[in-house]
């Protein structure tokens, strides 16, 4: 046989063909978008990601600007439609649309045509939420801060008030928001074991102090120490540190009631998933709370909810915004506590996506956990970005594209996937244009919003606030109680005192009267000194003696009888 006449050889695979093979699952999954391959998308190659895998968390990062808010929307659709509840924050303001149809126009089509999409506008069941006391409770949905429209929502976010109380959230967390050093979270752990053990309940920021200002005090310094004690100086930086919190307006996240987070789990009557928006349009300026408020959410779910292991479709997926937040100078104790949850609440069901810029602001530890990566693109401008864009390339596993130059020209809307296949192993990295979201790319009007917040089920439940008997009134209660105890005691031993003044004056008086009356017989029974003369007996002979001569003398005067001189 010649040369020509043997068979030719199977012509090779397009490169993107062998990409796209690796998507191809069988079972239910998440449309993303379509390969970009050398410059053209390919509708026909779908890059999904299985149901199953979303409790094997994910990571979804890239610069300002680049689309990571609608790729959120993007996901959080697709699970609702599944049948998965969503939580996402709204930082911005504008993922309220989530709940409203979408707008058709030219822009969406063009996208909806390059990816194979049928795009039909649609809605999701939404329940909003906000970061403590929002002002609806009072039942006035506007306030006076501004809102994703200009008007209508306050500070905290216009939505149902989520709180947890101090001994809620703990003393790991709640070091990581008052920013105290190791030494410092020491004893705040300390004081919460105090307060636990005399049953004194820390609700809100107000009974913290109270127990802090308690144990510094005369009467409280006796009781920490069998168990280490706290100093003067740590107490006050505590205190100082709780003081600025509340001036950043997050007295009202700590109280009661403290929102159940089994709320999140919930599904619409029509089976979809319920997506919980936090509402946080006001909060960018106060980062470290925002970010450690959610990680008690996510801790709370972890500890609420019992194991399942591996499930057909997760119980929730989490998506924790600005995760650069929350470990900027975090303990290790507290980097271990993340590490520790993200681990192991996949086993419960849950599955979370930190989203941030750049993975390394994730750290190795909790980055090895996040099988699932959405990764859109990265600038170059400096040499700290250049850093930064080696370091994104090399967390990806080996790629057919040159992903370094991928990454800087990635347009928005666009990124970098790879994903955990249907066995758990990580799929081909894929350039991918993503698809449109169905529903509304903005905020809803203020006034919907207040109106699905009073018309949800959850408003009677947790909008106002509950001030019941806790640590302060218990301390400030006992404290009064110990201050009228000193008065009563001032005034009984002052009582005393004038008593035994009195007493002793009296016994004065009695005594003098006593020896007066004394006195008196004695005067009247013993003679004076001239009676007792008059009285003795040589007194009594002598005046006899002169009577007799005296009277001889006048006889013998007036009788003639007395003796002539010589």
């Amino acid at each position: 046989m010649s040369v020509s006449e043997q068979p030719s050889a199977a012509p090779a695979a397009e490169p993107w063909a062998e990409i796209a093979a690796g998507y191809a699952f069988d079972g239910p999954a998440l449309d993303l978008g379509a390969l970009l391959w050398d410059g053209a998308c390919h509708p026909d190659a779908r890059i999904r990601v299985p149901l199953p895998m979303l409790n094997r968390h994910g990571l979804v990062a890239g610069a300002t600007g680049t689309g990571k808010t609608k790729t959120l929307q993007l996901i959080a659709e697709q699970l609702s439609a599944q049948g998965v509840p969503v939580f996402l924050a709204d930082i911005k303001g504008d993922v309220s649309g989530i709940s409203a149809p979408g707008e058709d126009g030219p822009k969406v089509r063009e996208r909806a045509g390059q990816v194979g999409q049928e795009w039909t506008a649609k809605g999701f069941p939404c329940e909003f939420y906000g970061l403590g006391d929002t002002g609806l409770a009072g039942g006035g949905a506007t306030g006076t801060g501004t809102g994703p429209t200009g008007t209508g929502a306050t500070a905290h976010g216009a939505g149902i008030p989520i709180r947890a109380t101090v001994t809620g959230f703990g003393p790991l967390l709640l070091s990581k928001v008052l920013r105290l050093n190791r030494t410092q979270e020491e004893s705040l752990g300390l004081i919460f074991h105090y307060a636990d053990g005399k049953g004194l309940e820390l609700v809100d920021l107000k009974d913290l102090r109270a127990v802090v200002a308690f144990l510094v005090s005369d009467a409280g310094k006796p009781e920490l120490k069998g168990i280490g004690g706290l100093s003067t100086a740590t107490a006050g930086v505590i205190l100082r540190a709780i003081t600025a919190l509340e001036q950043q307006g997050a007295g009202g996240f700590f109280g009661e009631p403290e929102f159940d987070t089994a709320e999140f789990l919930r599904t619409a009557p029509d089976g979809r998933g319920i997506v919980s928006v936090l509402e946080l349009p006001a909060v960018q300026d106060r980062p470290q709370l925002f970010s450690t408020f959610l990680m008690w959410l996510l801790a709370d779910l972890y500890g609420g909810l019992p194991e399942v292991g591996d499930l057909d479709k997760p119980k929730l997926v989490f998506f924790f915004d600005e995760a650069h937040l929350l470990f900027s100078g975090a303990s290790k104790a507290f980097l271990e506590s993340i590490t520790q949850t993200v681990r192991l609440i996949r086993s419960k069901g849950v599955g979370v996506f930190f989203v941030t810029q750049t993975p390394k602001d994730v750290p190795a530890d909790v980055l090895a956990q996040l099988g699932n990566r959405v990764q859109h693109a990265l600038r170059a401008f400096t040499p700290d970005d250049a850093k930064a864009l080696k370091a994104t390339v090399r967390t990806f596993p080996k790629s057919a594209y040159d992903l370094e130059e991928v990454l800087t020209g990635l347009g928005t809307g666009e990124a970098v996937i790879t994903v955990l296949s249907e066995k758990g192993a990580p799929t081909p990295v894929a350039a991918t244009r993503l698809r449109a979201p169905e529903s509304l790319m903005g905020p809803v009007p203020a006034a919907d919003l207040a109106a699905a917040v009073r018309g949800s089920a959850l408003y009677g439940r947790y909008a106002e606030a509950v001030d019941r008997e806790s640590a302060y009134e218990r301390l400030t209660a006992e404290q009064r109680a110990a201050e009228e105890a000193a008065e009563r005691a001032a005034a009984q031993e002052a009582a005393g005192r004038a008593a035994e003044k009195r007493a002793e004056a009296g016994e004065a008086g009695e005594a003098g009267e006593v020896r007066e009356r004394e006195r008196a017989p004695r005067r009247k029974e013993e003679p004076s000194l001239a009676e007792q003369v008059v009285g003795s007996g040589l007194f009594r002979s002598l005046a006899r003696s002169i009577g007799t001569q005296l009277g001889r003398e006048i006889s013998r005067s007036v009788f003639g009888t007395a003796r002539r001189r010589r």
